[in-house]
C-alpha cells in the first residue's frame, strides 16, 4: 500500500491524497459504504460501481461466524466471493463484540464471546484476528482493540489503552509473521483509543505511532459522547498522527460530521447511516433531510433532489417513493439506500475538488448553509 498527499488546503488541515492498493487507487477524502456481511444492504456491486464507490467495508466478526473465513479463503478472497473487484477494508470485530457486552468477556489475551447467532463460544486474540483477515483477503485489515463505552471511568479507560497498545504490538508481530493467503498485499491499520480523555488519547497515539503501522484509525467515538468532545478528540489525535499515512475516523457519521472530520485532516470515513436511514424512509438531499413517509410528499411529483443525478432522482418522483414506502415494497430499500450512498460519495468528490482548488472552508460553509436551509 502507498499513500501520497496531492494537495493540502491552506485555510484548514484538509488534504486530498491517493491511497494505492493492489485492487485499485482510492482518492481521498473517501466515504466507504458498509458491507458488514460482504454485502452492502439492498445494493449490488453493479450499483456500487454505477455510483463510483471506491472501497467498501466488511466485518471480521460477522464473516468469521458466517459463512466462515475458510469459505471466503477457498473462494479466492472477499473480492472474488462477493464480485466486488475494488478495495475492501475489514473491521476487526472489536466494536461488534463491545456492542454485545452481555455476551463477552475481556481478558489480557483477547475477547471471549458468544455468537449472537447460536450462542456458541468463541475467542478472538490479536493474532487470530490477523489470521482471519489473511483468509478474507481484505486490502486493509483493522487490528483488534477495545472500544470503551461512554461514559467510562478514567482508570478503566487507562487500562483499556494499555490493553489496546499491547494488542497492537502483538498484531504487528502477527502481521509480519502470518503470510498472505492470496496473491496481493494487505495493509494493517491500528486504532487509537482513549475515550474523551486528552492525555489518554495522546498517550495511546504516541505509543501506536512508534509501532509504525501502515495506517491509523481514530476509534471509540460516536458512542454517545457530546459532538464537541468527539471532534476535540479527533483534532487532537489527527495532529499527532504521521502526516504521510492515512487517517480513518471510524463510524462517523452525518454529512456535516464528515466535513468537520475532513477539516481536521481525516482521510477516510464509514458509517451505516446512509443505508440504514434509507431503509427507514430517510433521504439526505442538498437542502437537508427528507422523510419520505411524510404526507407532504403524497402529491409531490418532483425528484427527491433535483441536484442529484443518481438513478433514483433521475427516474422517480417523491410521490412514487412515498407510495413504495407506505406499501412496504422492497424496491424502496434499494432506491433510498442508493440515493443516500450517492449523496455521500458526491459530497466527498466535491470536498476533494474544493481542497484541490484551495477553497475547502468556503465550500463547507456554502454546503452547510444550503443543507440546513439557511439561504
Amino acid at each position: 500500500m502507498e499513500f501520497r498527499i496531492v494537495k493540502k488546503d491552506k485555510q484548514t488541515r484538509a488534504r486530498a491524497a491517493v491511497l494505492k492498493t493492489d485492487h485499485g487507487d482510492i482518492k481521498t477524502p473517501v466515504f466507504m459504504p458498509v458491507g458488514t456481511q460482504a454485502a452492502v444492504k439492498a445494493i449490488s456491486p453493479q450499483d456500487l460501481n454505477d455510483i463510483k464507490a471506491q472501497i467498501i467495508l466488511g466485518n471480521t466478526y460477522h464473516l468469521y461466524l458466517r459463512p466462515g473465513s475458510d469459505i471466503v479463503r477457498q473462494a479466492g478472497g472477499i473480492q472474488k466471493f462477493n464480485a466486488w473487484r475494488k478495495p475492501v477494508l475489514t473491521d476487526s470485530g472489536g466494536f461488534q463484540i463491545f456492542s454485545l457486552n452481555d455476551l463477552n468477556k475481556i481478558t489480557k489475551d483477547g475477547f471471549e464471546f458468544r455468537s449472537h447467532l447460536d450462542g456458541s463460544k468463541h475467542f478472538f486474540s490479536p493474532e487470530k484476528v490477523i489470521a482471519i483477515q489473511r483468509d478474507l483477503g481484505s486490502d486493509i485489515m483493522m487490528v483488534l482493540d477495545e472500544c470503551v463505552s461512554y461514559p467510562s471511568e478514567f482508570n478503566y479507560v487507562r487500562n483499556s489503552v494499555k490493553l489496546t497498545v499491547e494488542w497492537a504490538r502483538r498484531s504487528m508481530k502477527a502481521y509480519k509473521q502470518i503470510p498472505p493467503k492470496h496473491d496481493f498485499s494487505q495493509a494493517a491499520f491500528v486504532i487509537v483509543q482513549g475515550g474523551v480523555y486528552e492525555d489518554l488519547r495522546r498517550e495511546c497515539a504516541l505509543q501506536l505511532i512508534d509501532l509504525n503501522f501502515p495506517g491509523y484509525a481514530i476509534g471509540g467515538l460516536s458512542v454517545g459522547e457530546p459532538k464537541e468532545a468527539m471532534f476535540e478528540m479527533t483534532e487532537l489525535v489527527a495532529e499527532l498522527l504521521p502526516h504521510n499515512k492515512p487517517r480513518y475516523l471510524m463510524g462517523v457519521g452525518k454529512p456535516e460530521d464528515l466535513l468537520d472530520g475532513i477539516e481536521r485532516g481525516v482521510d477516510m470515513f464509514d458509517c451505516i447511516m446512509p443505508t440504514r436511514n434509507g431503509r427507514n424512509g430517510q433521504a439526505f438531499t442538498s437542502t437537508g433531510v427528507v422523510n419520505i413517509k411524510n404526507l407532504v410528499h403524497r402529491e409531490a411529483f418532483a425528484p427527491l433532489d433535483p441536484e442529484c443525478g443518481c438513478y433514483t432522482c433521475r427516474t422517480f418522483s417523491r410521490a412514487y417513493l412515498r407510495h413504495l414506502y407506505i406499501a412496504k415494497e422492497l424496491l424502496i430499500l434499494k432506491l433510498l439506500s442508493l440515493h443516500n450512498l450517492n449523496f455521500y460519495l458526491r459530497l466527498m468528490e466535491a470536498a476533494r475538488k474544493a481542497i484541490l482548488e484551495e477553497r475547502f472552508y468556503e465550500f463547507k460553509s456554502e454546503f452547510l448553509t444550503k443543507y440546513h436551509n439557511k439561504e
